[in-house]
């Protein structure tokens, strides 16, 4: 089954909500807003596909933290600050249940992974 991770309220995780949806496919949510996040799952997410795309640098969140806090130099680093403050994690985080994580939302790539047979 599939697992979508975000913040019930962002705009991006309305639209991925929305695509899947419209396409019949079932997922179970987790608002880590609401809910948190544990560290060993922000670890295997950086393992999986790197702390780069997990990071949203591009937010408010980002912007308002300190010039040190936004110093990361380690996935230790990435880990510890995305679980300090969850808004920074990129919305949305799938994971397939298959091995696959897809990161941000992008309807082609949603497609193409989630629709087309393996």
């Amino acid at each position: 089954m599939i697992h979508i991770y975000g913040i019930r309220s962002c705009d991006t995780m309305k639209k991925a909500f929305t695509w899947l949806d419209s396409h019949h496919i079932a997922y179970t949510f987790h608002d880590y807003k609401r809910d948190g996040i544990d560290a060993a799952t922000l670890a295997d997410w950086v393992a999986r596909v790197s702390r780069t795309p997990l990071v949203n640098t591009r937010g408010t969140t980002w912007r308002k933290l300190p010039d040190e806090a936004r110093q990361i130099d380690t996935d230790a680093d990435a880990i510890a600050l995305m679980a300090a403050h969850t808004s920074l994690i990129k919305r949305p985080v799938l994971d397939t249940g298959d091995g696959r994580l897809l990161v941000g939302f992008n309807a082609d790539t949603y497609a193409t992974e989630l629709t087309e047979p393996r």
